[in-house]
Order: C-alpha cells, then sequence, then structure tokens
C-alpha cells in the first residue's frame, strides 16, 4: 500500500479518472480515494509489490491532474 495527494480533482467523476489511470499499471489491485475538492486529495494504492513514483506521478499527469507526492 502506498498513499500519494493529488491536486485538481473537484467531484467524483475525476476520482474516477485518477483510479481507473492507476488501476491500469502493472500489479494495482485496489485504488481508493479520499477526495478533497479544494485542496489535495489522499490516493492510496493496493500493489503486489512497490510502485514507481513516476509511474504513478505519469498516470496520473495522463488523467489531467497534478500529482503532488507521497502523503
Amino acid at each position: 500500500m502506498s498513499e500519494y495527494l493529488v491536486d485538481g480533482m473537484t467531484c467524483g467523476g475525476c476520482a474516477s479518472s485518477v483510479s481507473g489511470a492507476l488501476a491500469k499499471l502493472d500489479g494495482v489491485s485496489d485504488v481508493q480515494i479520499a477526495l478533497v475538492p479544494r485542496g489535495a486529495s489522499k490516493v492510496t494504492v493496493y500493489s503486489a509489490a512497490p510502485l514507481p513514483e513516476r509511474a504513478v506521478h505519469a498516470a496520473v499527469s495522463e488523467a489531467g491532474y497534478r500529482f503532488a507526492g507521497r502523503s
């Protein structure tokens, strides 16, 4: 399990986009998001092995949001 912060998500649709992008990464079994509409949302990613941070950053960016680092 790893926790990250993501800026720019304002609704459930945003969270769904980020969750879907992260779920496509190898080894990811689940993604949970604690949405904070006017701040950094906490994204918890469950995976079989630690994920490269750059892969998480790329997935979040491709979904259209700003990766703000580890929680």
